[in-house]
């Protein structure tokens, strides 16, 4: 069981900058993955980014946002963060932090992951 906590959401103009937070809380994350996945309405959930959690040179991302966005990772807090930059206005969603053990072809896969974080949201103005 673990259970996951977002922050860092916001309003933002394009080019700027955001850093959410996934707090992760019940356990010790170990041989875990933790990605970030984004949902707008009318649209499928996609993928984003992934970690793992024992190697953090062991990172996904999708291509768009691939040299903008970094996925990191703090064990002594058991948490990811996801720093975004360069923010576009189709980057806006509602971001959620996802925990499970999926294998490398699968990380990009939202039904790879158990737990689930409540969103937060993003906008970015143009």
């Amino acid at each position: 069981q673990v259970e996951l906590a977002e922050s860092g959401g916001g309003l933002v103009q394009a080019g700027g900058s955001l850093r959410l937070s996934c707090a992760a809380s019940k356990r010790t994350l170990s041989d875990d993955t933790v990605a970030w996945f984004r949902h707008e309405v009318a649209k499928e959930r996609e993928f984003v980014a992934a970690i793992r959690w024992q190697n953090d040179d062991d990172v996904y991302y999708t291509d768009s946002v691939k040299g903008r966005f970094t996925i990191s990772r703090d064990t002594a807090k058991n948490t990811v963060f996801l720093q975004m930059n360069r923010l576009k206005p189709e980057d806006t969603a509602v971001y959620f932090c996802a925990v499970g053990r999926p294998i490398q072809s699968q990380v990009g896969v939202d039904e790879s992951y158990g737990y689930w974080g409540q969103g937060t949201q993003v906008i970015v103005s143009s």
